[in-house]
């Protein structure tokens, strides 16, 4: 007889209770610091680590509802594309790629279109959702663009463009290369229309994303930490065979390099919006 396990540890037990089943999303770990968040402090703080400041990824519907007025938007319709136009595989088909995204995420695309008011003044904000691969820039997302673009000049409303991209998508090739002077044609649309462009860059932002439409802001806003660049560091240092310099091609560096006019953390990204917006759209 076992007197440590048959004796002892029935003791404990009786003591102490039986152990409890705890849900998974109990707690959420940064993925900056590794502290242990608490998922309802961790939503009422809009994804940031209270232990370290850092941003962590936000849902694009959680920033929708932060941004507009009392949380009311309407969603705008995308017009579809066709889809698969190459008939691309690689792994394995890009259409199964897509119904997997789109199982996900519970959308048909990385992009979503919504318009309301920010402060009292219109607008029409076009966010990108990095959980629908990576938030890629395909003939969908460039669609988008172009809805929002001329959702604004309708309504007489500013435009805000918030990407979180890894860039182009390749399953599309040319067909999304080509996404890139379509978004800056629908960014000039508005500015032809003498409304506000106003640009949100979350991480990452990278890619033919940062070469087109995301550059291209009569402000651009940043948050906190954010990668924003086209090539990623490790290539750029195999190409020009240098060392970078500390905190390359974060929100911070670009702000000091006259990249992006100010870094703003979520806290505060709703009142910096219309704020700018109130400046901007005053006649």
């Amino acid at each position: 007889m076992n007197w440590l396990t048959n004796f002892i540890r029935p003791r404990i037990n009786s003591f102490v209770g039986q152990p409890k089943d705890v849900p998974d999303n109990l707690w959420i770990k940064c993925t900056a610091c590794d502290g242990m968040l608490f998922h309802t402090d961790f939503k009422e703080q809009n994804n940031v680590c209270s232990h370290c400041g850092h941003h962590l990824n936000w849902p694009a519907f959680d920033r929708l509802a932060a941004y507009f007025d009392n949380g009311n938007y309407e969603e705008v319709a995308v017009a579809k594309v066709t889809e698969d136009p190459l008939r691309f595989k690689d792994k394995k088909p890009y259409a199964t790629r897509l119904k997997e995204a789109r199982t996900k995420t519970g959308r048909q695309d990385a992009i979503i279109v919504a318009k309301g008011t920010i402060g009292g003044q219109k607008a029409v904000i076009a966010i990108f959702d990095f959980a629908f691969m990576g938030g890629s820039m395909g003939a969908a997302v460039g669609e988008g663009l172009v809805t929002a673009a001329e959702t604004a000049v309708k309504e007489k409303a500013a435009m805000i463009a918030i990407p979180s991209s890894g860039g182009a998508r390749m399953q599309e090739g040319m067909i999304s290369l080509m996404q890139m002077p379509r978004s800056i044609i629908a960014v000039d649309m508005v500015k032809e229309a003498r409304l506000p462009y106003l640009v949100l860059l979350t991480n990452p932002t990278t890619g033919g994303v940062s070469a087109s439409f995301a550059m291209v802001g009569d402000v651009h806003i940043a948050e906190p930490g954010a990668m924003i660049g086209f090539a990623g560091p490790r290539v750029i240092k195999e190409t020009v065979r240098e060392d970078l310099p500390d905190g390359f091609q974060t929100a911070e560096y670009l702000l000091a390099h006259g990249m992006v006019d100010m870094v703003v953390p979520r806290s505060e990204q709703k009142e910096t919006l219309a704020r700018i917006l109130s400046l901007l759209m005053k006649s």
